[in-house]
């Protein structure tokens, strides 16, 4: 029995591999299957095997145990990186598979028999439910935060609008552009222009100010950006949701819908020190975007307050993008602007990458971890479930039942647990976590606000890792049910 589930999994692996990855894993899917049609067929033509010694017999059983570590441990990795179309050709391999062939239909009869008996169970099996739902939601949840913080900066400029930093320059915080440079930049073509034939160009700064949490009353790193005469036309997203914007010259502040349910002492009317200065919030924006966790201002008004004799940004709406791939080869050609150019999309989207990739990496290791006391609980669980159904077990395989259906009943089982305990913790997560506003620390050491984004991506990930650790932790109580002598199980209590 172990051989021929070792020959249906090769082949399993094999056709998947073949079908729904790169060439190398192609070539070792055709290499399972391969061996697999060769063990099949000398499994159906030769002779029925002499009972070996016992020494023979422990030997094969280690080594085909060690084959069934190495496939599930294969077949995991396949399952996590598997679509969508692979798991529905997989899901529908083994639903024709039960109701037309024999093993199957038995393998059907006997998992009625088990999950009739869930309820007298109810108790040891909830420890699967329970667990793996911890396991999905956590792994949800951490990378929901990532995917919500990189959609925030996905979200955040456009291909049309161009920044242009110091050469060489990463960020807005290391970089200095002078005020000589502003005009040349409004001359170059590509520049797109308003009504009046005036450049849509924005020569902005960034200052991080030291605002009180809402939440808990302490401080946190805040951007103030100041922003030029045409950069409410620049930054086209922005409008002005309460109050209104402010005028140059004053101290006068509009804060951003995010910043304003983060900080304190955001609403309308209320008066802020900044920069020893007293600075009067006059409204409040929404962009949908990064932006929305800052403070905006005049930013004349702001390089006097804080000494800035130099911009460090200039956003430059062109025209389109053949406007802007015209705009960057008239700033890499001209010897006086020693300058870098970009998208605003691309700017924001490479300022979050390295924190994304690091929530992505901390969700999948907690998750990891998790998953192994998963799997270990469900091993404890069905290992116990077997013991205490030796006798029925044992009682069907005298009847007919063979290992596969056997194996195939637990399995199925165990599956349809951590099926329930997926589906528990995707629910959790997506109830709890999606949509939840945040603020972390970005690239320019202030606070970015966001919301976690539970996607249907997510989720699809959650109940497949749910469902790996269902196939690992009932493969190998699933064997031993199939194992276990029938006289011996006969007569356990």
């Amino acid at each position: 029995m172990i051989k021929k589930l070792s020959i249906f999994l090769a082949l399993l692996l094999g056709i998947a591999l073949v079908s729904f990855t790169a060439r190398p894993f192609s070539l070792f899917g055709l290499a399972l299957i391969t061996g697999g049609i060769l063990g099949a067929l000398q499994w159906w033509r030769g002779p029925k095997p002499v009972r070996p010694a016992q020494p023979r017999r422990q030997t094969w059983s280690w080594a085909w145990n060690l084959l069934t570590i190495v496939l599930l441990a294969i077949g995991l990795g396949i399952w996590i990186t598997l679509p969508w179309v692979g798991v529905l050709a997989v899901a529908v391999a083994i639903a024709l598979w039960l109701p037309l062939t024999r093993s199957g239909r038995l393998a059907l009869a006997a998992t009625r028999i088990g999950i009739s008996s869930l309820p007298q169970r109810w108790g040891a099996s909830s420890v699967i439910v329970v667990g793996i739902a911890g396991v999905v939601g956590v792994l949800v949840a951490m990378l929901a935060m990532g995917e919500g913080f990189q959609a925030t900066l996905n979200s955040t400029g456009d291909d049309t609008t161009a920044i242009v930093l110091r050469g060489g320059s990463q960020a807005e915080t290391n970089s200095v552009i002078t005020r000589d440079q502003v005009p040349l930049l409004g001359t170059l073509p590509g520049v797109a222009r308003d009504a009046q034939g005036r450049p849509l160009l924005s020569a902005e700064l960034s200052q991080v100010v030291n605002l009180v949490s809402r939440a808990d009353g302490t401080d946190v790193n805040a951007q103030f950006r100041g922003v030029g005469d045409m950069g409410w036309a620049v930054h086209d997203k922005v409008r002005i949701v309460k109050g209104r914007p402010f005028k140059p010259g004053l101290r006068e502040i509009v804060v951003g819908e995010g910043a304003q349910g983060q900080f304190r002492d955001m609403e309308v009317g209320k008066t802020l020190t900044l920069g020893n200065q007293a600075w009067t919030v006059v409204g409040v924006f929404a962009s949908g975007d990064a932006h929305d966790s800052e403070l905006w201002t005049d930013v004349q008004t702001l390089a006097t307050t804080y000494q800035r004799g130099a911009y460090q940004s200039i956003s430059v709406r062109t025209e389109g993008k053949p406007g802007f791939e015209q705009f960057k080869a008239a700033v890499a050609a001209d010897p006086r602007l020693k300058l870098d150019v970009e998208t605003t999309r691309a700017y924001y989207r490479k300022q979050g990458g390295g924190l994304n990739t690091l929530i992505s990496i901390l969700g999948k290791v907690i998750g990891a971890i998790m998953a192994i006391g998963a799997v270990f609980g469900a091993l404890n669980t069905m290992y116990a479930a077997v013991a205490t159904r030796a006798r029925e077990i044992a009682t069907m395989r005298a009847i007919g039942f063979r290992g596969l259906p056997v194996v195939t009943a637990v399995m199925l089982e165990t599956m349809l647990l951590a099926l329930v305990g997926g589906l528990l913790g995707c629910a959790v997560a997506w109830l709890v976590f999606n949509g939840y506003s945040v603020s972390t620390i970005g690239s320019n050491f202030s606070a970015v606000v966001f919301k976690f984004h539970v996607s249907p991506e997510l989720l699809w990930s959650g109940l497949k890792w749910a469902l790996g650790i269902g196939l690992v932790g009932g493969l190998f109580p699933a064997l031993r049910a199939a194992r276990l002598p029938i006289t011996t199980a006969l007569r356990e209590t």
